[in-house]
């Protein structure tokens, strides 16, 4: 028999404790904590938040009913309690099914959809009631959550709300493994604890469910893309099951990531081929037995010859070939396949333009249910990257973009680093596929080309740690992409000051304060890290800390040497047409800027151009001063950013600054080893001296390599 524990040790047990006493805060609330207001704030809002009423009994509308009243009741110091008819400062949440005065808004809510929701507060002779309706409990629950982000960020007022996600598929990938290891996770181990399901079911699982219901995710993918067949057995289905069962009533679907040659590791058949009808038929087996365990199972995530996986490409197939043939399987259950574009080969042709010359000749074969889930640049989460050029070129196929939101390439948990910055640049991206204005977010939302399955995943950097993230600035990049997912106009501006009202303070300096850190941090990890476009020069294998120099790996484009191109005369990947023409896979104007060398943006430049040394940068410098002193900005701002962090010692809580107070220590310890390595490296090529304004290192190359930096725990 299953078990489902309490929520003991959940979120609202935490939230208790703290309204009723001096504990600490680890962390664990999230962006739920509904602390008390500020007394001004809460008692305008107590005019028109007395009561709560949530008709009927479902798991998803008793999940609304305990949402708003606790909700409430923390925000405004005060219970809160249930109201059985409609009155003066009500508020009241559902559906025209479970509240009949509902039913005046079916046209309204037909048009947003199942998903979305309208908030209305409607005023009689002095007297509020506060309206909560969508066509569904789960919308519902979404527009519960809104408005408790209104009440912990806004002051009350007339409410006339009308949402609804601008993207369907809005998932979290886990690159969770089946012994509990996550790859590229930095936040502990995985939240699932497979050994003991379907047995037993951590209440965490819930919480985790809640607050991806609480910024609009509407799925997971609960194992890694390097995936095991065991995954696919009818045990790990069972298991797979009851997680489901866990996050079904806050609307999180659970996929999961296949492996392609399952019907050889778990069918004993001889061949992987798609076109084989054994395979065929093993797969549609397959998928009747997920549906029988797990109703409204999402989908397939894939990995296919990629970085060693199986696949399609073995049999002399197509990779819409793969696609297609899963995507059979699981159509006629309402299944999606998601089949990821990150595939390059071990040749002599530039890594960054492998996906496109791999994906394009399929544009307009792959079926109707499947998605092309592309990483938002054309190599692996740099810290900057231009877009991958497929989000214009590939008109007649649905792609979702892939965003890491665990900081692999980032300086992992242990560094701040607020991605919705460089998220949004993505997003802003002009494509050119259609003209000016074809940007990133409309390929996205299927406004561009007319998609019907939209979707954008993000590689979670949540984990078993108390906090969720490891580092607790951090839960702002997974809040950050809820939001983008469900409004992908959101500034980054918007967002982090929502999150900090949300989760540290309400107190406008402290918020002013935190929000300058936080918005100027990814630049700052840039500039001390890969500068003026510069990537992939970390370290192999745990892709912690600087390691430019390395030449050793067994392929060549997993070597950073093969990335920077550093010679006596220059640095940087010639990508134009003298180099490896890379920059023609772009359109129009996007394509012209990135071929010129005075016309590049100089954020791109040596993505694109082998530059002189003594090259003229728009700043008057040489190139080579120009890469030094942006090290050194990067490094200063983090000096920088930590005075301003201990000047908030007091105006938050102190478990929370001393744990960010240690890793901006680390940070900056960090930040320095990356320039000092940086620098005398490229310098042994450059022969120039290092300008003026830079520090000069304390350490020779040479003492740098002999001291690797660590692998994260």
């Amino acid at each position: 028999m299953k078990q489902l524990i309490s929520r003991t040790g959940g979120l609202l047990l935490a939230g208790l404790l703290l309204a009723g006493s001096a504990a600490a805060d680890d962390g664990y609330e999230l962006w739920l904590r509904y602390n008390p207001l500020p007394s001004a704030k809460a008692t305008a809002w107590k005019a028109q938040v007395k009561s709560v009423m949530v008709p009927g009994s479902s798991a998803t509308l008793n999940a609304v009913r305990k949402e708003l009243v606790d909700g409430c009741s923390g925000l405004l110091g005060e219970k809160v309690t249930e109201a059985e008819r409609f009155g003066d400062g009500v508020v009241v949440a559902g559906t025209p099914e479970s509240v009949p005065m509902f039913s005046r808004f079916e046209s309204e809510l037909a048009e947003l959809g199942p998903e979305g929701y309208l908030i209305r507060s409607r005023n009689n002779n002095g007297r509020t009631t506060v309206m909560i309706a969508s066509q569904t409990e789960v919308g519902a629950l979404y527009g519960a959550f809104h408005f408790l982000r209104l009440m912990q960020t806004q002051e009350p007022g007339e409410l006339d709300i009308s949402e609804k996600p601008q993207v369907m598929l809005r998932l979290l990938n886990h690159w969770d493994n089946l012994d509990g290891s996550i790859e590229r996770g930095y936040a502990g181990k995985s939240l699932w604890k497979w050994e003991e399901l379907p047995e037993i079911v951590d209440p965490r699982l819930i919480d985790y469910a809640r607050a991806n219901a609480s910024i609009g995710i509407n799925g997971s993918v609960l194992n890694n893309v390097n995936s095991k067949a065991q995954s696919l057995t009818t045990e790990y289905l069972h298991k797979a099951a009851a997680v489901a069962d866990a996050f079904r009533p806050y609307g999180v679907k659970v996929y999961l990531s296949a492996r392609f040659n399952a019907p050889m590791e778990l069918g004993g058949l001889d061949t992987a081929d798609p076109m084989d009808p054994e395979v065929r038929a093993w797969w549609v087996k397959k998928a009747d037995e997920i549906y029988s365990i797990i109703p409204d199972f999402g989908g397939f995530l894939v990995k296919a010859n990629s970085e060693g996986q199986p696949g399609p490409i073995t049999y002399g197939r197509t990779h819409a070939d793969g696609a297609n043939m899963l995507a059979t399987a699981l159509k006629p259950h309402g299944g999606i396949v998601m089949w990821r574009a990150f595939v390059y080969d071990p040749d002599d042709t530039d890594r960054i333009g492998q996906a496109y010359t791999a994906m394009k000749p399929d544009d307009g074969r792959f079926a109707d249910n499947v998605l092309l889930q592309v990483k938002n640049g054309p190599l692996d989460f740099q810290p900057r990257e231009p877009f991958s050029p497929l989000f214009g070129t590939m008109p007649k196929t649905q792609l979702m973009p892939e965003l890491q939101i665990t900081q692999e390439y980032l300086g992992q948990s242990r560094q701040l680093a607020y991605l919705a910055p460089m998220w949004r640049e993505f997003l802003d991206a002009d494509t050119y596929a259609k003209g000016e204005g074809s940007s990133v977010s409309k390929v996205m939302d299927g406004s561009l080309f007319g998609g019907k399955l939209t979707g954008v995943a993000g590689v979670a950097n949540t984990g078993s740690d108390r906090n969720w993230t490891g580092h607790d600035l951090a839960q702002a990049n997974w809040y950050a992409f809820g939001r983008l997912a469900w409004a992908h106009e959101l500034s980054s501006e918007q967002i982090v000051d929502e999150w900090i009202k949300m989760s540290l303070s309400q107190t406008p300096s402290v918020i002013q304060s935190i929000s300058k850190i936080m918005l100027e941090s990814r630049e700052a990890v840039v500039d001390y890290m890969t500068p003026l476009g510069l990537a992939h020069i970390m370290w192999q294998g745990h892709h912690y800390g600087p390691e430019p120099w390395c030449d050793t790996l067994s392929r060549p484009d997993w070597n950073p040497v093969y990335f920077h191109r550093a010679d006596s005369e220059g640095l940087g990947f010639d990508r134009t047409k003298t180099g490896s023409a890379a920059v023609e896979q772009y359109l129009g104007k996007t394509r012209e800027t990135y071929e010129s060398l005075e016309k590049c943006p100089e954020n791109m430049l040596l993505w694109f151009h082998h530059v002189p040394w003594d090259y003229k940068m728009k700043s008057g410098k040489i190139l080579w001063d120009e890469l030094c002193l942006h090290y050194q900005r990067g490094v200063d701002w983090v000096e920088q950013a930590r005075k301003q962090w201990n000047a908030l010692e007091g105006s938050i809580d102190s478990d929370v600054f001393s744990r960010v107070s240690d890793k901006f220590a680390v940070q900056e310890t960090d930040a320095g080893r990356w320039r000092d390595a940086c620098i005398l490296y490229f310098q042994t090529f450059s022969k120039r001296e290092i300008p003026a304004g830079v520090d000069k290192p304390t350490l020779t190359l040479e003492q740098i390599k002999q001291d690797p930096p660590k692998e994260y725990p």
